[in-house]
């Protein structure tokens, strides 16, 4: 299904929205040229969000993180192929160092934590933040006076 967002009805009848259209058309660009690589988990404690990426072999010089417009976008140039001392023989290549860029999109009250890589794990720590106007809250349900007659 191709989504047409340049459609008049989107322009003309739907205002204010022009943010929520410009992720959807993103969106719908990007599932054909999703990738798997590298493989990633997304945990959840209460308002708390962790994105694991399986990122062996790489160090935090290796990797970009960027988060621009409400998309969080992790990135490698790829592996550096310098010869160093006339040797450059590799065996066997189990472990993938080939590049990639994953591309996750966050609501606008996701808050980026920060970044830990450890032992091959790339975590990205997110919160999200619930103002106090859109937090649960109990109505009192008042009482009106009674005229008597």
């Amino acid at each position: 299904m191709i989504l047409n967002f340049t459609d008049p009805f989107f322009t003309t009848r739907v205002l204010g929205f022009e943010p929520l259209f410009d992720r959807l058309q993103r969106l719908s660009e990007a599932s054909d040229r999703s990738s798997s690589y590298p493989p990633y988990n997304i945990r959840k404690d209460g308002n708390h969000f962790a994105i694991e990426i399986a990122v062996a072999g790489l160090t935090k010089n290796d990797i970009n993180i960027e988060l621009a417009d409400g998309i969080l976008t992790v990135s490698y140039d790829g592996p550096n192929t310098e010869v160093v001392n006339d040797k450059n023989e590799v065996v066997y290549q189990g472990i993938a160092q080939r590049a990639f860029k994953q591309q996750f999109t966050l609501s606008s009250d996701v808050v980026v934590q920060g970044a830990d890589l450890i032992n091959g794990l790339l975590t990205i720590n997110l919160e999200k933040i619930i103002p106090d106007e859109k937090k649960p809250r109990t109505i009192e349900i008042k009482t009106p006076k009674r005229i008597s007659n």
